[in-house]
């Protein structure tokens, strides 16, 4: 059972949904982010959703392409992103960690390298937003036979034609992007959601986590109480980018992330 099974086991079990956070990778620099997200465990994320900086940041709003920047203005490159993993593995080897971003980087650094590196350095998950399952072959095939999950993004528009097709080769969660457009959008409403898990539950058996415009407690809570985990990002990336200094910017990091937390592990027992 790899990591991220593992963890979604753990949390059915205990009758709750999980908090996947993201954070970019060297933002706001690599040693605050390193502390960031070697901190984030003891604050109550449980997957961790690290992105992989690059120029062109399609699917993203405002917060996390001005991550991206900061992040390449201080010099984060993919090869600093797996050492970023190494290290946190030294302390941590049970919470999953799932790099996020876009396929350009990878490719440049060769699919073959990046896949034996990013196993080595115990990456758990890919969630790479500009490749669809028609290109399986590119980097999900290989990423998956090295034992790396390759996780789907559905969306409002994915309708019942092309679901099965999305999903067919998805493993270890499948990721709802809960509004139509780029994120940090806005939020749908907790009926949206039910709708939407309910359906996507009649095409696939895997965790569901919902994204997109969660930012407070209380509205991870909300989500939370209908899906098997809740992605937050941007809120996050927030903190970073309103702090005075890099130790501000851990502490308010962890210090949103463990009020997330709380309202997540809460929301089955309010």
């Amino acid at each position: 059972m790899s990591r991220i099974e593992q963890r979604f086991a753990e949390l059915k079990a205990e009758g709750r949904s999980a908090l996947v956070t993201f954070i970019t990778a060297g933002d706001p620099g690599y040693d605050a982010s390193l502390a960031i997200l070697k901190g984030l465990p003891a604050a109550g994320a449980d997957v961790i959703e690290l992105g992989m900086p690059f120029t062109d940041p399609m699917a993203d709003g405002v917060s996390i392409q001005l991550a991206t920047l900061r992040a390449l203005e201080a010099g984060q490159t993919l090869a600093k992103t797996l050492q970023m993993v190494r290290e946190f593995r030294v302390d941590n080897q049970t919470t999953p960690i799932v790099l996020m971003g876009y396929y350009n980087p990878i490719h440049r650094f060769g699919v073959e390298a990046f896949v034996a590196q990013a196993k080595e350095a115990g990456v758990d998950g890919l969630i790479i937003v500009d490749l669809p399952p028609e290109h399986d072959a590119e980097l999900a095939t290989p990423a998956q036979a090295a034992g790396i999950d390759f996780i789907r993004l559905t969306t409002p528009t994915t309708d019942d034609v092309r679901l099965p097709r999305v999903l067919e080769r998805s493993s270890g969660f499948v990721y709802y992007v809960s509004v139509a457009g780029v994120t940090g959008a806005g939020s749908a409403t907790s009926e949206q959601v039910s709708n939407a898990i309910e359906r996507l539950r009649r095409h696939t058996d895997l965790p569901i986590s919902v994204g997109f415009g969660i930012r407070t407690p209380e509205q991870a809570a909300a989500i939370a109480r209908l899906s098997d985990g809740v992605v937050v990002g941007s809120a996050l990336v927030d903190k970073i980018a309103q702090a005075k200094s890099a130790d501000q910017a851990v502490g308010d990091v962890l210090e949103l992330c463990s009020a997330l937390a709380q309202g997540v592990r809460t929301a089955r027992k309010a």
